[in-house]
């Protein structure tokens, strides 16, 4: 029996026009009178999370930050913060890189210090809050990440310049544009399994749904692995199933047809 269910947004759960099947809402009930956790699992902003699914929040887990942030019904769950002197080397690098921008995610709000237009827009969609800041580094908060939004592309651009980390922190290509360095360790997998620990879920009782590179862990940390038909071939690679595309509303088509259900 199937007791917890974490999703990726972007790609998955989401179509490519930012918007959630129509029969999101029923699923979610169904779900809820099953007493089964439904879980937002994504490299957004806990914040942006938040406000996208204002209406059932006080049920939803939200897992934000690439599993540096937890939150369920209101309650902190999980919290893996990046050092402080780690993360001003890490704004270094990234101020050097061509095509591409920091943006420090920390647990109160996201700071940013370029007021590029393109930047800012990209920025909006996944940060809900976020503050512009003259000094990145003089920042006083919790730091959860840092994100790169790279114009150039950040499998083929930034990633390049932080390679020499991988073995110290946890790096991971999130989108075609954007880069999240963590702590090492900490990813969506790593958090599901400490949720699994917490809740007493096994390994066999959660779902996961992804489409990208920042997936890879979570494949693991769950029987019922889905890849959508538009992920990575990586991602794929390591998925033990397959779900339709994030465009045919492949995430509410597969738990439909898993639980049975008729709406």
């Amino acid at each position: 029996m199937i007791k917890l269910i974490a999703t990726d947004m972007d790609g998955t759960l989401l179509n490519d026009k930012n918007e959630i099947s129509k029969d999101f809402y029923k699923v979610f009930e169904e779900l809820k009178k099953k007493d089964v956790i439904f879980a937002a699992a994504s490299g957004r902003q806990y914040y942006n999370l938040l406000k996208r699914f204002e209406d059932i929040a006080d049920d939803m887990m939200f897992i934000a930050e690439n599993g540096t942030f937890v939150m369920y019904k209101g309650e902190e769950l999980l919290l893996n913060a990046l050092d402080k002197e780690v993360a001003k080397e890490l704004i270094g690098i990234g101020r050097k890189i061509e095509g591409a921008y920091v943006i420090l995610c920390g647990k109160k709000s996201a700071y940013i210090e370029n007021t590029d237009e393109k930047f800012i827009e990209e920025t909006e969609k996944y940060y809900e809050e976020y503050k512009i800041v003259d000094d990145l580094t003089k920042v006083e908060d919790d730091i959860l990440k840092i994100a790169i939004c790279d114009f150039l592309g950040s499998e083929t651009n930034s990633h390049n310049y932080y390679k020499d980390y991988k073995d110290k922190l946890q790096v991971s290509i999130s989108g075609a544009i954007w880069l999240d360095v963590m702590a090492k360790g900490v990813n969506k997998g790593v958090a599901i399994s400490k949720l699994q620990e917490m809740l007493n879920i096994a390994h066999e009782e959660t779902m996961v749904f992804g489409d990208y590179l920042n997936d890879l862990e979570m494949m693991e940390s769950a029987y019922h692995s889905y890849a959508m038909e538009n992920a990575h071939d990586d991602l794929k690679k390591v998925a033990r199933f397959r779900a339709k595309r994030n465009t045919e509303d492949g995430v509410i088509d597969k738990i439909r047809e898993v639980f049975e259900l008729t709406l």
